[in-house]
């Protein structure tokens, strides 16, 4: 692949070094993030309040993370004037440790719920959905973060691919939770707060899929942002073929 011969065809040493150091330095966020999202969702199923606390205590940790890969790419950019697939690799890591905080800040989201939810005592209605599209949403995370580690675009489609399946479920749960409340309004408090879970989680979905994005823009040089599932899939194909 032209992206990984450039990569790796570095006079110096310690661009190559440093480029792998911003690699490393996302995968190593995204473990923390996908765990965080594990965490929120396994809080409100189970009730523990404190595992929620103890996830949404994490949420600093991916915030500074964010802040200090993100001087490492400016640096590197300012020393080294990176062209090519180097400046997209930077450009692609900037991208997708933005996202990575976006989901840190969903699943503090999720946590702050799922303690209210505890502490309220309330009915587990929508728990369901919730364990259903957060399984989902959670191997988008895994999937995408495997997909970087091996620059496979393949994968990132698939993820791409998924967004589309939770965005379709997060639909028919809403229908079905708003019709419970229409038809129990004792039950709104409640369900309401499940409704912003899920809401958390699809948008956690939508981060994955930029990820994908990010990743298939990162090796293949083509920009699939706002593009169909059609479209990212030529991309991919024309990478394969390439």
């Amino acid at each position: 692949m032209q992206f990984e011969d450039n990569y790796s065809s570095h006079i110096s040493q310690q661009f190559n070094d440093e480029l792998e150091q911003i690699r490393t330095q996302l995968l190593t966020m995204g473990g923390i993030v996908e765990r965080q999202v594990h965490d929120a969702v396994e809080s409100l199923l189970t009730g523990d309040t404190e595992l929620a606390e103890q996830s949404r205590r994490v949420d600093k940790q991916t915030n500074d993370m964010e802040l200090m890969i993100d001087e490492q790419c400016t640096m590197i950019i300012a020393r080294r004037q990176p062209a090519a697939s180097d400046l997209r690799l930077i450009i692609s890591v900037s991208k997708a440790v933005s996202d990575l905080e976006r989901m840190g800040d969903e699943a503090s989201r999720i946590c702050r719920h799922a303690i209210e939810l505890a502490d309220a005592g309330d009915s587990q209605r929508g728990y369901q959905e919730v364990r259903h599209i957060g399984n989902l949403v959670r191997a988008m995370v895994k999937d995408v973060l495997t997909a970087f580690a091996r620059n496979d675009t393949e994968l990132a489609y698939r993820v791409a691919k998924k967004d589309k399946e939770v965005d379709q479920e997060y639909r028919s749960a809403m229908r079905s939770l708003v019709t419970y409340m229409m038809e129990d309004p004792r039950a709104i408090s409640s369900v309401l707060n499940v409704t912003w879970v899920l809401r958390s989680l699809e948008r956690i979905g939508d981060h994955a899929r930029n990820m994908a994005e990010h990743l298939i823009y990162l090796v293949s040089g083509t920009d699939v942002r706002h593009s169909s599932l059609k479209q990212i899939k030529q991309a991919v194909q024309a990478d394969s073929d390439s």
